[in-house]
């Protein structure tokens, strides 16, 4: 990621910092994360529940909900005609930045049972993206509609799409999400636990179409998942985070064969392999991700570490540092290593 040019470059998250302001204090849900995104290829973004994949992902879109604010930072899209826009300076309800959202950047939620509206067709929902983002009238909507959902692999497109979302199961129901989030061409789709609830078999084919549509459309897709196994089959670069900070990012084939950071190595280490011993228990992180709110001082894993540096971890916090040429890690292991 480091030999990243400006011209591969789609979009640049720079020391992005999203806090929650409640009564109790200051949730630091994202605290710091910097990443980029290059054009055409999947950055696949890791972590527990609670390290603030998702609060980044809404970070980008704009859509992070109240008592939620971006605090500080930059989040850069490289238009095609050269242009640079920070997302953060626009309104989040203006009409620049919702051209953005479904025109440049599509986003599929974690759950399409609550991302459609229950009172609302398919067909309704659809058509309204595409007459946001497109100048058609409502008939040559519902024809786009209709491919939309064609080549996502939905049969019977034109009737489907006079259903309600509930009357889907839940693979089609994905495809359908995908087909919506899609349907304007964007250039970055952000796949937010796209597999998550779907068995096996539906999984492999969602991840199929992805792969798929990514190569016909040339679009990028940042793959928001804690499933070490679709990051492995599907992204170009990893990105991994912990209570809101990335901790370590490179190319895929680096941080599954050479994981720099403990938390890495130990989220690596906890996933069964074919090799592994049956019925050998299978490694666990020591204690849990602490609450935000309530985030230990230094490096934020330290006390789950089995690395840790007593008086340095638990006094400084590390900062994201190149270690060799393909990665950079946020660890003092490495201080001596930088290349």
């Amino acid at each position: 990621m480091s030999d990243m040019t400006k011209t591969d470059l789609l979009l640049s998250v720079r020391d992005v910092k999203t806090y929650f302001f409640q009564d109790e204090g200051i949730t630091k849900a994202v605290d710091g994360a910097s990443f980029d995104v290059a054009k055409g290829k999947t950055l696949g973004i890791v972590g527990e529940s609670g390290c603030g994949k998702s609060v980044t992902a809404q970070s980008i879109l704009r859509i992070v909900e109240k008592p939620g604010r971006i605090v500080s930072g930059e989040i850069l899209l490289y238009q095609a005609d050269g242009t640079v826009q920070d997302l953060i300076k626009l309104m989040a309800n203006g009409p620049e930045m919702r051209a953005i959202r479904g025109g440049e950047i599509g986003l599929v939620f974690q759950e399409p049972m609550t991302s459609f509206s229950p009172v609302h067709t398919i067909a309704a929902q659809i058509t309204e993206a595409i007459m946001l983002h497109k100048n058609v009238d409502k008939k040559e909507a519902r024809k786009i509609g209709i491919e939309a959902l064609a080549s996502v692999g939905i049969p019977k497109p034109e009737r489907r799409i006079d259903e309600y979302s509930f009357q889907l199961s839940g693979g089609l129901r994905q495809r359908a999400m995908i087909s919506v989030a899609l349907s304007c061409n964007p250039r970055l789709l952000i796949a937010d636990e796209p597999t998550t609830a779907l068995d096996v078999t539906t999984q492999a084919q969602i991840l199929d179409l992805l792969r798929h549509l990514q190569e016909k459309n040339g679009m990028a897709i940042m793959l928001i998942t804690h499933n070490l196994g679709v990051v492995a089959e599907m992204a170009d670069d990893v990105v991994v985070m912990y209570l809101g900070r990335v901790v370590e990012q490179g190319p895929v084939d680096d941080i599954f064969h050479n994981p720099l950071h403990p938390y890495t190595r130990a989220l690596l280490k906890s996933i069964p392999s074919i090799d592994s011993q049956p019925r050998v228990k299978l490694p666990t992180i020591s204690g849990g991700i602490p609450h935000p709110f309530n985030r230990p001082g230094g490096c934020p894993f330290h006390p789950r570490c089995e690395s840790f540096i007593a008086g340095r971890c638990d006094k400084e916090e590390p900062s994201l540092t190149q270690v060799n040429e393909r990665q950079k890690a946020s660890c003092f292991l490495f201080e001596g290593e930088k290349s």
